[in-house]
């Protein structure tokens, strides 16, 4: 069972709309690996799509705020880089230690907390601003 895409996550730009709807493709290919005992491997995919992505989603996201003004900037992107650090700390020791059920668990938890704090509050509330702005 999944995240289903909602337009209410909407933002209204359609770049950011379809790199949400990706990142939401991936953590429910997690959940289902999960719930068929492959969950590790699904993270290890989910893993090396995240290091293009937020590189990618981000520096889009980050380049419309500047660029439309967007008053909440600094705050979001300051939410950007504590997941970038998330991703990473969980990179890094599965580098050092291998992977295991509980990386699956907190990646899961990972992407389900971006998903209700970032997503679906912090992001559509860029997108009441682009609206209002005429972006």
């Amino acid at each position: 069972m999944g995240i289903q895409w909602r337009d209410s996550l909407a933002i209204g730009v359609e770049l950011i709309d379809s790199q949400h709807k990706e990142l939401l493709q991936r953590f429910n290919a997690l959940l289902s690996a999960c719930e068929s005992g492959k969950g590790i491997d699904e993270l290890k995919r989910l893993l090396v799509f995240l290091d293009d992505y937020i590189v990618k989603h981000f520096s889009d996201e980050e380049q419309l705020q500047r660029t439309s003004g967007y008053p909440g900037y600094e705050a979001h992107k300051k939410e950007h880089d504590g997941f970038i650090e998330r991703v990473m700390a969980v990179k890094h020791e599965i580098n050092s230690e291998g992977v295991a059920v509980h990386h699956v668990m907190e990646t899961n938890n990972m992407l389900l907390k971006w998903l209700l704090n970032h997503i679906s509050k912090v992001d559509v509330e860029l997108g009441k601003f682009l609206r209002g702005a005429g972006v």
